[in-house]
């Protein structure tokens, strides 16, 4: 390749550390429809002769069936996956292969690639997120009207539906879908025709390359096509996000399969057992998802060093920008794979969600909103007055709903006994009906909206 500038060839190790090909292999599709795109174009302007750009186009896609049927080879000595099926063009037509790279260079050609392999990458996760919605909408439905703790500070807080918890991880999946797809319309430029950082004398149409693959226009900067990576940048930022959402749910089921909780039970698909202790059900694939966390957000701290310091325009430095979004996606997609798999066949055990929901007290916002409402008491005061109810319960080792009459009037006379008794679970997830609150009316609605938002 180097022949007419370099005498000798490069020594072993540097062979070693320069090629790439074991990773951008990875690339092949979008390196042929690039350069069969890049044929054509060529042709219709004239730069290449019908002819040539036909036996390219037809030796291009013979190649697309060897790469599918036995993979792409690994040959050091071609460095990357351009040189590679450029190489096996030359065995298939000869002489005229080498017109290929007429007004293009490397730099715009893994700059195009790149773009349309990460383009393909950001539809996938969006489509696995959707599915991890979908799951969870499926699940809220049914569990529209199940009580359970609602927590903060991992303590007992307030009764809240099951339906309402899931949906809370609907909506973060829903902002990592919008970042992607945010990111997405960014990407979606064509670098092809930049050449190696300043266009080219030919008379390209990159209107017509960018239409071809699906670009909406042609980069107007011949060098910010060949040394931006914000589309790869983004990616991983929006990856990272996404992986604290999957490692928070991850955390959840983590707790709740543990016997002190023992909200759930998974099933023996999502569990591994001990080495010693038979009786150990591990929720081992939800830790794994948990720890996946950390590579993705390594993932975006990784090639963020490698950018920042980089001046314009191309430098080697980027070859290894492709393996960190690599690794990301294949990170995000086996833990959304994983998660929804969990997410639609755990059980849930509802009667201990339920017990625990009525204990800590949960219901005494409940009481301190009834005592604003119908004995018209400043906020402040009816928190007070029951906070003054809550310690004279727990020092009698009652629950609030369990005060004895005499002592709760004691501490404000409109506490009675039938007031504390009205203080269920049931009635209090039911009041919570404001908008975006925890009551079954409003979950249902949350769950057909969330539908509805889907099919946009």
């Amino acid at each position: 390749m180097w022949g007419g500038r370099f005498g000798g060839g490069p020594a072993a190790i540097m062979q070693e550390i320069n090629a790439s090909i074991p990773i951008d292999k990875r690339l092949w599709e979008e390196d042929i429809a690039a350069s069969r795109a890049h044929a054509a174009m060529l042709g219709a302007q004239g730069i290449l002769t019908q002819g040539d750009a036909q036996k390219i186009d037809a030796g291009l896609a013979q190649i697309a069936e060897e790469y599918a049927a036995n993979g792409v080879p690994v040959d050091l000595s071609l460095e990357d996956i351009h040189m590679t099926t450029e190489s096996r063009l030359r065995d298939i037509i000869g002489e005229a292969a080498g017109r290929l790279h007429t007004a293009r260079s490397r730099n715009d050609q893994v700059a195009t690639d790149f773009r349309l392999w990460v383009r393909t990458a950001t539809d996938r996760i969006d489509a696995g997120l959707a599915a991890m919605q979908k799951a969870l909408l499926d699940r809220a439905e049914e569990h529209a009207d199940s009580i359970m703790p609602g927590f903060t500070h991992l303590q007992v807080a307030q009764p809240i539906t099951l339906g309402h918890h899931l949906l809370a991880y609907v909506e973060m999946f829903a902002r990592d879908r919008s970042r992607f797809r945010d990111a997405r319309v960014r990407l979606n430029e064509n670098p092809l025709g930049s050449a190696a950082l300043a266009g080219t004398s030919f008379p390209l149409d990159r209107h017509a390359t960018a239409k071809a693959l699906g670009f909406d226009r042609p980069m107007a900067n011949s060098i910010d096509a060949v040394s931006d990576r914000d589309f790869a940048l983004e990616f991983c930022a929006s990856a990272s996000i996404a992986a604290i959402h999957l490692s928070r749910l991850a955390e959840e089921i983590v707790i709740w399969a543990s016997q002190p909780f023992g909200f759930i039970s998974l099933p023996d698909a999502w569990s591994t057992g001990s080495s010693i202790m038979p009786q150990k059900r591990n929720p081992d694939a939800a830790e794994l998802v948990r720890g996946r966390a950390g590579m993705l957000l390594g993932a975006f701290q990784r090639l963020a060093v490698v950018v920042k310091g980089l001046p314009l325009t191309y430098s080697k430095d980027l070859q290894d920008d492709k393996a960190t979004v690599f690794e990301a996606f294949d990170a995000l997609a086996l833990s959304l794979a994983a998660m929804t798999g969990m997410i639609e066949t755990l059980t849930f055990r509802l009667d201990r969600m339920r017990a625990l929901a009525a204990t800590g007290y949960s219901t005494a916002t409940d009481l301190a909103d009834w005592l604003v409402k119908e004995a018209n008491l400043p906020f402040r005061d009816a928190h007070h007055v029951v906070g003054s109810c809550v310690k004279r319960a727990e020092q009698l080792g009652v629950e609030l709903s369990a005060l004895p009459e005499a002592e709760a009037v004691a501490i404000h006379p409109a506490v009675t006994a039938q007031v504390l008794a009205s203080l269920t679970v049931e009635a209090s997830v039911a009041s919570r009906a404001s908008y975006g609150g925890t009551a079954p009316i409003r979950v249902r609605e949350a769950i057909a909206a969330a539908r509805a938002a889907q099919q946009d």
